[in-house]
């Protein structure tokens, strides 16, 4: 049995079709792999301001953060002779590097441009910021980046305000689902 043969046209080099571009087309955002979240953060903060920075870390707790043992819960960055230092993140032993692992809650240097450590540590030191870390995740080419928060603390009452909000937005949603 013989097949049918279809005819097809092949565009020339030249005259291949080019994707067009429209001017207010986005950049495709990469996608990333959270390894953790600071959601006690966003409770107890009001974010001002958020950047994305490096951070310098051992190849055994690359390879914890790999498997997503890492506790943001109780840390903070501190600017320390022009160098910002994550302190109190915990990343967990990883078991098969044996001798050669890692201190869990060592201080880990962020790496951040110089004017960006500057501008945050202004601001930090005036007005009564704090640098919080809000994300943990690996990029696409597998780059282990921290996003650093500048953070006000939220008073009780703020707090309260926020659960009432976040209540009213669940009764809204339970209502639209059951209709």
């Amino acid at each position: 049995m013989r097949l049918p043969v279809f005819a097809h046209t092949t565009l020339m080099p030249s005259e291949k079709k080019k994707p067009d571009k429209k001017a207010g087309e986005k950049k495709k955002e990469l996608p990333v792999k959270l390894v953790s979240d600071n959601r006690k953060a966003k409770f107890n903060y009001e974010i001002m301001d958020s950047l994305e920075c490096g951070i310098v870390l051992l190849g055994s707790e690359v390879k914890s953060l790999r498997n997503g043992k890492l506790s943001l819960e109780e840390s903070y960055a501190r600017v320390k002779d022009g160098v910002v230092w994550l302190v109190g993140a915990d990343i967990a032993e990883y078991p098969q590097a044996t001798i050669w692992n890692h201190a869990p809650k060592r201080p880990r240097k962020l790496l951040m441009k110089q004017s960006e450590v500057r501008k945050f540590a202004a601001l930090a030191h005036e007005k009564g910021l704090t640098l919080v870390p809000l994300k943990v995740y690996f990029t696409e080419r597998g780059i282990a980046k921290v996003l650093l928060g500048l953070c006000r603390g939220k008073k009780m009452h703020d707090k309260r305000e926020t659960m009432k909000q976040a209540d009213a937005k669940r009764d809204i949603a339970r209502a639209m689902r059951s209709r």
